[in-house]
């Protein structure tokens, strides 16, 4: 039982370092633009392990893993069209 436990207190340690580093990135004072870039970078990395560990998509079948990706595309494309809408 104790083997079962060792991954998710690796991605429970590994999820607090990258909150760490996120908040440390907040306050250290980069380019607004580069500081946005690594955050959303840190954020997606964080919300892959969470999906990957602690919603099981790593131990699933690749249909699953599919299925369950497939709606990601859309946040990109709202906000291609809010961006395209405000630039006229």
């Amino acid at each position: 039982m104790e083997g079962k436990k060792q991954p998710y207190m690796f991605i429970f340690g590994a999820l607090a370092v990258l909150t760490v580093v996120e908040v440390g990135v907040a306050f250290i004072g980069l380019p607004r633009t580069l500081t946005i870039w690594v955050l959303v970078f840190l954020a997606v990395w964080k919300a892959l392990l969470v999906a990957l560990y602690f919603m099981h998509l790593k131990f699933e079948p690749l249909r699953l893993v599919l299925l369950a990706a497939a709606p990601l595309p859309l946040p990109f494309v709202l906000v291609l069209i809010v961006l395209v809408e405000y630039a006229r």
